[in-house]
């Protein structure tokens, strides 16, 4: 697009905006670069991906990517075989640990069955590095420093390191102690990096060695004594071996990362365009902004559409639509009542959806396809070019004359303005001839009335115009397509109190088409009015009625729920009841079998007597719906019925065994003294009176629940491994899914043994760094299995 048309419309402000929630340089390169596209499967491309990232920060998901910095010269100097130093390796494996995380990120989406396929499709095409990540986080800390771990060289070197300047120290506290009135203060200080003791100057005999610096006044000497000049030569020794040791390893990580320069680069192009989409997203989300649908033919539909940089508070939404029964909208109304914007609203909304970015305005709103948008709009007067404002407006129109094409959006303001009415008139309406006649899409302001009459009677064209409150006389700012400006000076002048003889004699010296077009307008503000309230009662009373069913729903759900819930409770207290009847009934005969056998009585009750009359009791049980016990339904399902199983007969009430298979659905059952064919779907499986007797039933007792983060802030690196394991297996205890183990970032040291510890912990699932809002790489989550 024509670059013109960025300045005037203030596409970069749109850019600054978009910039803000930027990550990464690469990501931040790629929006300051950001352009509208003419290509309807770009554009739909760019704005599914928007719409994607939306959603997830909808569900409070953020891509994890952090701040990157560029890596480009770097991956230059890996491309030729150059050396990285301690700073551009940890940046290097920062982007490789961020792709790690992204990939992680979508797996994780996908296992809760969210997918995103046009941000999928950048993810798979990054390169999942694991084994660079861990070879650069064995080595270089976050900050870039070379780790003791990243040799055994290294880490012997500074172990004498630190065991030399102890030596050195301890022996300068003893020169402190035996000789504090020499010195200017008991400290420890280095010079040349030699570590030295601040001596008084009229005392430097009392101290031999070496002078290194004084002070300023000449009153202190910083000398360095002889009994620590070997231990100091040795640390500087030592010194000179751990930079040759940390070069040889910067060299070597160096060069085992240099087959991978090429898929380094594709990493940052990835991160740096999903760190850009998810910016257009955070955006959007910003302006609630939605995704306009796309329209090849140039139909444009933007439903209540605002200006993405007006005061949201304060901005006036507008219906524009244009595209499809008329091709040209002429825009009349009175000064200050918001044409401009409307023109600027229209033709910014396009660049931002033309550019993949959602836009300000409701649901169901749709943009052209545009190969070019054209302005002109503002005061174009240039004294260095000695152009009048005709001229330069005129210049400018011609100059958009030459290069639209009938698949461009123009955008005209005071069309024709800054010369003589008649002819301005004469050549607005010419040019918006033409435009029309080539199809172009035309949206133009005026003040001429001749330009009324045009737009009523050309084809493809339309008037419109910029509500005003002749009672208030103040504009509205809203549009109203179909009905002509009309001017309001008369009653403007009569309302501020211009006498009557003077507005009389104004009238008449207007014409009567003026009037007569005037009326015509008047009337038909009237009547939109008229039918806007009636439009608006309707819609009053439409949402009366929905919100009066919703009402009527819920209390209806509400007393279904009521009533299943009084009829489950009365089956349950029947039960209950029956229950407490039948063990009554059970003491009852249990009692007259055992007087019959005390007393030695010949008669007896018959067993399938006794097993009948108790069947009886459980008839009178009713069913309580159990559509909540799923487990006992599938148990049952899954029961298996077989020859010496004890069963529970449900008609009677009664324990007994199978003795015998009838067939499939039946199966011979001796209850006591009684044998009977019962159907299967009458027995239940019990356990033997045996079994029961032996089972040992063992219970753990959950211990008390733990906070799902650990802090080790602070701790020793022994303690907090420790604390660690203990915490890890309080968490698993406690049925935690997921905690979060809070490290810091430091020197990188607790970070690194905590996830090797994680690696290989037996019920830990997967663990990645917390989202940059909730920690970055300061703490990591565990998830476990």
């Amino acid at each position: 697009m024509n670059q013109k048309i960025f300045e005037t419309l203030e596409f970069g402000k749109i850019r600054a905006a978009v910039l803000n929630y930027a990550q990464t340089e690469t990501g931040k390169v790629a929006i300051q670069s950001m352009l509208p596209s003419d290509d309807l499967a770009t554009v739909e491309t760019w704005q599914a991906e928007t719409e994607q990232a939306l959603s997830l920060l909808s569900q409070n998901q953020i891509i994890p990517i952090p701040r990157l910095n560029d890596l480009s010269e770097a991956i230059k100097r890996l491309q030729v075989g150059a050396s990285l130093n301690g700073k551009e390796l940890a940046d290097v494996g920062k982007l490789l640990s961020s792709v790690k995380q992204v990939h992680d990120f979508y797996a994780k989406q996908e296992a809760d069955n969210r997918t995103y396929p046009a941000l999928y499709a950048w993810i798979e095409r990054s390169i999942v590095l694991k084994d660079c990540i861990a070879m650069i986080g064995e080595a270089i800390s976050e900050e870039g420093d070379v780790l003791s771990s990243a040799s055994t060289e290294l880490a012997r070197i500074r172990r004498a390191q630190q065991q030399t300047e102890e030596a050195v120290r301890n022996q300068l506290n003893q020169i402190l102690k035996n000789n504090a009135s020499a010195l200017s203060d008991t400290l420890i200080t280095i010079r040349n990096n030699r570590y030295v003791l601040p001596v008084k100057a009229d005392h430097k005999s009392q101290i031999k060695g070496t002078v290194h610096d004084q002070s300023s006044t000449g009153q202190t000497l910083y000398i360095e004594p002889r009994s620590v000049e070997t231990l100091n030569n040795r640390r500087s020794h030592l010194q000179t071996e751990e930079n040759n040791e940390i070069a040889q390893i910067l060299m070597d990580l160096s060069g085992q990362l240099m087959p991978y320069y090429e898929d380094i680069r594709q990493n940052q192009y990835i991160i740096g365009q999903l760190d850009y989409i998810q910016s257009r997203a955070s955006y959007g989300r910003q302006l609630q902004a939605v995704r306009p649908k796309v329209s090849p033919d140039r139909h444009v539909s933007l439903i209540q559409a605002r200006h993405p940089l007006l005061d949201p508070k304060q901005v006036v939404a507008n219906n524009i639509i244009i595209g499809q029964d008329y091709r040209t909208l002429i825009i009349t109304g009175p000064n200050t009542g918001g044409k401009t914007i409307l023109l600027k609203t229209l033709g910014i909304l396009h660049l931002m959806g033309q550019a993949g970015l959602h836009i300000p305005a409701q649901k169901g709103s749709q943009i052209g396809l545009f190969d070019q948008v054209f302005a002109d709009i503002g005061d174009e007067q240039s004294i260095e070019q000695s152009l009048s404002t005709f001229s330069g407006h005129m210049t400018n129109t011609i100059d958009i004359l030459k290069h639209a094409t009938y698949q461009s959006l123009l955008l005209f303001d005071e069309l024709g303005s800054g010369t003589d009415p008649q002819e301005g008139a004469a050549l607005a309406t010419a040019i918006l001839d033409y435009l029309t006649g080539a199809g172009m899409t035309t949206m133009a302001t005026t003040h001429y009335p001749e330009l009324k009459v045009y737009a009523h009677e050309a084809p493809h064209t339309i008037n419109a115009s910029m509500e005003f409150n002749a009672e208030t006389l103040a504009p509205t700012y809203r549009l109203l397509i179909g009905i002509p400006g009309r001017s309001n000076a008369l009653e403007i002048s009569q309302r501020l109190g211009l006498p009557d003889y003077i507005l009389e004699k104004a009238r008449q010296g207007v014409s009567q088409d003026s009037q007569s077009i005037n009326e015509m307008v008047a009337n038909l503000e009237t009547e939109r009015r008229r039918l806007e309230a009636d439009h608006q009662e309707t819609e009053h009373r439409l949402a009366q009625a929905d919100q009066l069913l919703k009402d009527l729903r819920t209390e209806y759900d509400r007393w279904v729920t009521y009533k299943d819930a009084l009829v489950e409770k009365a089956k349950h207290e029947a039960n209950m009841k029956v229950d407490q009847a039948q063990k009554e009934a059970d003491k009852l005969i249990q009692e007259i079998r055992d007087l019959q056998l005390e007393q030695g009585q010949n008669t007896t009750i018959k067993e399938h007597v006794l097993i009948d009359k108790k069947g009886k009791f459980d008839q009178l049980k009713q069913p309580e719906n159990l559509r909540k016990n799923k487990v006992l339904k599938r148990q049952k399902a899954k029961q298996e019925l077989r020859v010496g199983q004890d069963v529970l007969v449900h008609s009677y009430g009664q324990r007994g065994s199978i003795v015998d298979k009838v067939d499939d659905k039946t199966f011979t059952v001796q209850m006591g003294i009684l044998k009977m064919n019962l159907p299967a779907k009458d027995l239940e499986v019990i356990e033997s009176i045996e079994a029961k007797k032996s089972r040992v039933n063992v219970q753990r007792k959950a211990g008390a629940k733990v906070t799902t983060s650990l802090d080790l802030r602070g701790r020793r690196y022994e303690d907090a491994m420790n604390e660690t394991k203990l915490y890890l297996d309080k968490a698993l205890l406690s049925n935690h899914p997921m905690v979060t183990i809070i490290h810091g970032k430091g020197t990188g040291a607790l970070r690194q043994g905590i996830q090797q510890l994680l690696a290989v912990h037996p019920q830990v699932d997967h663990f990645d760094y917390s989202p940059p809002n909730a920690g970055g790489n300061g703490s990591t989550q565990v998830f476990f299995k």
